[in-house]
């Protein structure tokens, strides 16, 4: 491959009210504005933290009062409001005012607009990495430095490998994918396109399987490898483990946060969510759309149907059903869980009011003869 090459660097144009007004149409927003369209945004604000420059959004009539008390005697400030907030804004030609029918996503559009410049990515190998002459590179890579790529592997076009990232021996990335600073994609795992693999993800990994014998716990062997879909986002320092036999797979468009544990077998479904530091332990299987709260742990070989939204530090020890909401531990039934809550909040009170009845029933006791 050739020597690294920059890609063509773009100027920033200044961001204004018109170019967000612009971008939020194109995506299909209805908008509409009262303010300087010419209006400059630097930045993005907490809503009470409003200043000249910066642009905030608001959900709900308290944080709009919370920025209008913030920019009471600010210019240039601006903000992203619900439509059916725009009554309660005074017109004031100081301010800019962005009413949409979907504040979430214009925040979105937004934050996009005004995320720093990437570093810039340089086409081809540099000298520092060690690309094998059997690895096959398609054009429009960028390997950075000190990275690894191992014989057999295969690298599609237009993947980015930043410094230091690993690419084992037959395994293959797909068009467009990106890993970050450490990511590793170890021997015969497959990844699809518009992957994100961030700073120190693993996939690949050593299943744990071990088996106890009189002199301790002896490995079992784990052959088979990961298997990624497309457009599959993992967290800084989140493993996915290889199959004992076959694939561990997880599916098209799955988003999975940062220190998550994916063990061997497993089988994410499509488009799922998986909050920071949950373990899903051996052979588990995920539906489609299903969505893990941070902190739970899954137990091996149980299924969680299509669809079902677990709630943060749960514990699920059995299969449970498509398109419900589960807490707790052992994790059931949202509703029931709340009802277990709410009563055990009052168990102290009936506790007391149990020990009363049991010392009136003893002096009771007492005063007819009974025993001390």
């Amino acid at each position: 491959m050739p020597a690294p090459t920059p890609d063509s660097c773009r100027t920033r144009t200044p961001l204004t009210i018109e170019r967000i007004v612009g971008a939020l149409r194109s995506a299909g927003l209805r908008v509409e504005v009262d303010g300087a369209l010419d209006m400059v945004v630097e930045r993005f604000d907490a809503a009470h933290e409003a200043g000249a420059g910066g642009i905030t959004f608001v959900r709900s009539p308290k944080f709009l009062q919370a920025w209008l008390e913030a920019t009471s005697d600010v210019a240039a400030a601006a903000a992203i409001v619900p439509s059916d907030l725009g009554a309660s804004v005074p017109r004031d030609n100081r301010r800019g005012v962005v009413l949409v029918d979907d504040v979430d996503h214009a925040a979105s559009i937004v934050l996009g607009l005004l995320m720093p410049a990437s570093p810039p990515r340089r086409v081809g190998v540099h000298p520092s990495a060690s690309v094998d002459p059997l690895a096959t590179i398609d054009e429009d890579v960028s390997i950075g430095p000190f990275c690894v790529v191992e014989a057999g592997a295969r690298l599609a076009r237009g993947v980015t490998l930043r410094a230091h990232a690993f690419v084992g021996m037959d395994a293959s990335i797909g068009e467009q994918t990106t890993l970050h600073v450490g990511a590793k994609v170890m021997e015969r795992c497959e990844v699809g396109e518009r992957c994100i693999l961030h700073e120190g993800c693993v996939v690949g990994s050593q299943g744990f399987g071990f088996r106890p014998t009189k002199k301790g716990a002896e490995r079992l062997p784990h052959i088979g490898n990961v298997v990624l879909g497309h457009d599959v986002e993992i967290g800084a320092n989140s493993c996915v483990d290889r199959a004992k036999f076959g694939s561990t797979t997880i599916g098209d468009g799955t988003k999975i946060d940062n220190l998550t544990q994916i063990a061997h077998n497993c089988r994410i479904g499509r488009h799922c969510i998986v909050c920071g530091n949950v373990g899903i332990a051996g052979s588990a299987v995920l539906g489609d759309g299903c969505v893990i709260g941070g902190l739970s742990g899954i137990a091996d070989n149980i299924e969680i149907g299509a669809g079902a939204k677990i709630g943060a530090h749960s514990g699920v020890a059995g299969d449970l059903e498509a398109g419900g909401t589960y807490m707790g531990i052992p994790a059931g039934p949202i509703k029931e869980w709340r009802r277990n809550y709410i009563e055990l909040g009052r168990l102290a009170e009936s506790l007391a009011e149990i020990r009363k009845l049991v010392r009136g029933k003893s002096r009771d006791g007492k005063s007819d003869g009974g025993p001390a």
